[in-house]
């Protein structure tokens, strides 16, 4: 899978197929993908998750053992379905909290009324994908379901506790206060990622009213003190009315204090639709911001390919600059 045929895909984000083509059927919890039905693609050592949707304009049938992806009737990728283990192949990813009080324009979350997990239900998730032989890492996410200081306990308590049991990384997200970078480091964090979601500071007082993106940015710095070069990043959605201009700017204000920024397309979601403007990035759009941000990765002496848990290691919902790009 070329980085141009990645890029593709991406930015359509669904493919029409029969969903009994897949073994095990997930639906995402967190973030902009909330509720939709997913499964990860891969192809020549490259891997992109797919939401299954009829009125997509691309079709996906098997042939034989494979999965063969066309548009207008023209193959554009051939590849098989991969087994995750919890949200994504080889990692254990926990969203501990279903909900959330932040009401993020794109996001879906907070009108989906999810569920919080119990810490006895997620040590038990844990302990059944450890089982596999599979695990490789875990990350921990979460929504906010009362404020942020109680999911930072959580998600402490949860790092101290697999800690004792796990030798493998660990990578939290949250949303940061104002000592939950030090308190998940010493609980044994490895990885860190505090998301800005867009760093268009106009965009950014539309679509994520009740944040702060300062305050964001002052624990991503701090995150970078604490953890250490190429072990904090962060979500950056593109497509929600920022220019290129823009992008490349918030892009080099994060790598310029050490963090690594991820780039997402932006997803429309019918629970938000009237409430935001998302324009899905173009394949072009991505693969142009995506060769900017490597550039400036390397200027900085930066990696999106060494991490090990959380988003840039998958690589299923976005392109990793080092993994999925040509030098």
């Amino acid at each position: 899978m070329k980085p141009e045929t990645k890029a593709q895909l991406i930015s359509v984000g669904s493919v029409n197929m029969d969903p009994a083509l897949i073994h095990h059927l997930t639906i995402p919890t967190a973030g902009p993908g909330a509720g939709n039905v997913a499964f990860f693609f891969s192809s020549g050592g490259h891997r992109v998750r797919l939401a299954v949707k009829k009125e997509s304009p691309l079709k996906a049938e098997m042939e034989g053992d494979e999965l063969v992806i066309r548009k207008d009737g023209v193959e554009i990728a051939r590849g098989s379905i991969e087994e995750e283990l919890i949200h994504c192949p080889e990692q254990a990813f926990i969203t501990m909290c279903e909900k959330c009080i932040f009401d993020c324009k794109f996001c879906p979350v907070p009108k989906l009324g999810g569920r919080v997990k119990t810490m006895d239900e997620m040590l038990k998730m844990i302990e059944d994908s450890d089982s596999t032989g599979q695990m490789k890492a875990i990350s921990i996410t979460s929504g906010v379901e009362e404020s942020a200081e109680k999911e930072v306990d959580r998600a402490e308590e949860l790092i101290r506790r697999l800690r004792e049991k796990y030798d493998v990384p660990i990578g939290v997200s949250v949303y940061p206060t104002e000592d939950s970078t030090r308190r998940l480091k010493e609980a044994g964090a490895d990885e860190l990622k505090y998301n800005v979601e867009t760093m268009d500071r106009e965009v950014y007082g539309e679509v994520c009213q009740g944040q702060d993106l300062e305050h964001v940015l002052k624990g991503l710095k701090e995150g970078v003190e604490i953890f250490g070069k190429n072990k904090v990043c962060s979500n950056v959605i593109i497509g929600l009315g920022e220019s290129d201009e823009s992008a490349k700017k918030g892009i080099e204000e994060l790598v310029s204090m050490g963090v690594v920024p991820i780039l997402r397309a932006a997803a429309r979601h019918p629970l938000r639709e009237g409430e935001v403007f998302i324009e899905r990035p173009s394949a072009e759009r991505l693969l142009m911001l995506n060769r900017f941000l490597r550039e400036k990765l390397d200027e900085y002496g930066l990696r999106a390919d060494t991490f090990k848990t959380m988003c840039l290691p998958c690589t299923g919902c976005d392109i990793n600059p080092h993994s999925d790009l040509e030098p």
